[in-house]
This record gives structure tokens, C-alpha cells and sequence, in this order.
């Protein structure tokens, strides 16, 4: 049984979700910074602006991954 990123919070102890640039981002996916920032202007991806920087959520990024996620079929 996977947990969901909301379940996944809740069980945080309340810590803040903490933000992440886009170069992290794309670390903790696994991914260059060029993906992380075409999700970002295709507004396939909730981010945060602070300024003039960009900053994601780790939840976000979480839900993204199981929102791709393909089951087995067994």
C-alpha cells in the first residue's frame, strides 16, 4: 500500500513542506532542470514565485510522480 502525498504530510510530525529550487527539483526527480522547467511553463506543475525566483513544493513534486504512475495489470 503506497501513501498519497496529502497522506503522506499528515504524517510529517507538521513540518513544513520544504521548498525546493529547480535545480533540486530536478535532482530529486531524477531529471535535468530543463524538465522541471518546461512543467513549469506548460503549467503542468504547481510552483511558488518569491520574487523573482521559482520554488517547488516537495508535495508537489510527489503528486506529479503518482499522478504518472501506471499500475500492473496482475
Amino acid at each position: 500500500m503506497t501513501l498519497g502525498a496529502a497522506q503522506r504530510r499528515k504524517l510529517d510530525d507538521g513540518a513544513p513542506d520544504p521548498l525546493m529550487t529547480v535545480e533540486q527539483a530536478g535532482e530529486y526527480l531524477g531529471t535535468g532542470t530543463r524538465f522541471i522547467r518546461r512543467l513549469i511553463t506548460e503549467r503542468r506543475i504547481s510552483f511558488i514565485k518569491i520574487g523573482k525566483y521559482v520554488r517547488l513544493e516537495r508535495s508537489t513534486l510527489d503528486a506529479f510522480v503518482d499522478a504518472g504512475r501506471v499500475h500492473s495489470q496482475r
